[in-house]
């Protein structure tokens, strides 16, 4: 793994960096900005997500340019977080939910 990356990996994925790092950014100033429970999960999780998801691939690109190969555990790395990324925020917010009907006494 010894040598330069090359230009047609380097310059994607220097752009998959920065735009996962706007995303990143993005989504955390949308957590201080929202006022409700529910408008906060729903931009860091997105925006997290998606942000992760680009140095994921930008990774991707670089390792199996260097490697001369496909590498196939960071695939499975970014397939993990897109799928628990966005369940973990619906069951946060069905538990949320769940409390507040809990709270007006609509269940008992």
């Amino acid at each position: 793994m010894t040598g330069d990356i090359p230009l047609w990996a380097g310059i994607p994925a220097a752009v998959l960096l920065v735009v996962g790092g706007l995303l990143a950014l993005v989504g955390s100033a949308g957590l201080l900005r929202f006022r409700d429970f529910f408008c906060r999960i729903h931009a860091p999780t997105l925006g997290n997500t998606l942000g992760a998801g680009c140095v994921l691939l930008a990774s991707i690109l670089v390792f199996s340019a260097l490697d001369q190969r496909p590498v196939f555990h960071e695939i499975l790395i970014t397939l993990l977080l897109l799928l628990t990324s966005p369940v973990t925020a619906m069951l946060l917010m069905r538990a949320a939910v769940y409390r507040g009907q809990r709270q007006r006494g609509e269940l008992k």
